[in-house]
């Protein structure tokens, strides 16, 4: 087993409730921002239910912060 494949096992889900709570966006913003890219997009559980992966959901924030401190050298 690959490192990537024991990620996918261990990767926990995040269902809207618990990411609003990571990510203080509207829900119908975070599908926007999915649909043009600038966002993880979420994985189907069911025919009703959808969830993001906290991993990309980790790496999109870190690259946030990145991205926030690169453009204000008060910060470096």
């Amino acid at each position: 087993m690959t490192t990537t494949n024991q990620q996918q096992q261990t990767d926990i889900v995040l269902r809207w409730p618990e990411l609003a709570k990571r990510v203080p966006i509207s829900r119908s913003h975070a599908h926007a921002l999915a649909a043009q890219g600038k966002f993880p997009k979420p994985i189907k559980l069911g025919p009703r239910a959808s969830g993001w992966l906290e991993s990309e959901i980790n790496a999109w924030l870190a690259d946030r912060v990145a991205q926030s401190r690169a453009n204000d050298p008060n910060l470096v």
